[in-house]
């Protein structure tokens, strides 16, 4: 088969090996990626670094939630390459690890390095994935939600480039046993995916970007010549119109623009007889 340039630039990156080594590894392999860096690192032509601060911009998000909702996790996993990122065997590397965290009492990132994992330690099978794939594999955050009353929810989107975790409390334990709640669970995950809200509520918005706001704002309806008597009121507008913006409480909900989250929580609520509060949420996106 053809072998392209854009396939060998792509093994070199993953690899480090000469441009004629990996297109001949390619050729001899017949395009197939993964048998062509085996071979490249069997000939000794794979250079492999001892340095753990090589960049690590690609990998993946994963999430894991437990059977009984009640316990969460959301993790990025980082690799070097796209390539290394996309392979179905690192994925599943992945969901497992991230399943044996969520088994363990690891609050973070560094403390899920001690997990217990395989016939070691999560530290342990991050240094043999290295020596795997000549990539340095790192878990650069990590999010745990212990959920008391009611349950945790997740998504990935975008082949795990977002990943979104979401605790939802319930008054009722039998609520999140119900079609609608689970919904409800799932069209927020999918909404702050797609709408990456800044923060909960108002107050998780830094005081210091909603100042900015204000005087951005402030100096645009000078410069149109409001009168000073009004150019209160209509900043209060603007505001109120940034945090709708920004807060996912008060944020459209992607579905239905008429609904605001808060208004979407209360009315599922009503139909459920139930008093149900989104605790928390973390939304994770690669290298943001």
């Amino acid at each position: 088969m053809a072998i392209t340039a854009s396939a060998v630039k792509e093994l070199r990156e993953l690899t480090s090996a000469g441009m004629m080594a990996c297109k001949k590894a390619l050729t001899e392999t017949n395009g197939d990626f993964e048998a062509a860096a085996k071979l490249l690192r069997e000939k000794g032509e794979a250079k492999r670094s001892d340095r753990a601060d090589r960049e690590t911009s690609e990998g993946i998000v994963a999430a894991f939630v437990s059977s009984c909702a009640k316990t969460g996790v959301l993790a990025e996993i980082n690799c070097e390459t796209d390539f290394v990122a996309k392979n179905e065997a690192f994925q599943a590397f992945v969901g497992e690890l991230v399943e044996a965290i969520a088994n363990s009492d690891a609050a973070d990132a560094d403390a899920a390095l001690s997990v217990t994992f395989g016939e070691g330690t999560v530290e342990n099978a991050l240094g043999a994935k290295f020596a795997e794939l000549g990539e340095v594999i790192k878990i650069s955050r990590l999010s745990r939600f212990a959920v008391p009353a009611g349950a945790a929810a997740s998504y990935i989107h975008m082949g795990g480039k977002v990943g979104v975790l979401i605790e939802v409390a319930t008054e009722k334990p039998e609520t999140t046993s119900e079609a609608s709640f689970q919904e409800l669970v799932k069209d927020i995950t999918l909404h702050v995916a797609a709408a990456n809200p800044a923060g909960l509520t108002r107050d998780d918005i830094d005081a210091s970007t909603v100042e900015e706001e204000n005087e951005i704002n402030r100096k645009q309806l000078e410069a149109a010549g409001k009168p000073a008597n009004i150019i209160d009121n209509i900043l209060k507008g603007k505001i109120n119109k940034f945090y709708s913006e920004q807060v996912l409480l008060e944020q459209s909900f992607v579905k239905d623009p008429d609904l605001s989250i808060t208004q979407l929580i209360e009315a599922k609520s009503k139909e459920l007889g139930d008093t149900l509060k989104l605790v928390r949420y973390e939304r994770f996106s690669i290298g943001a």
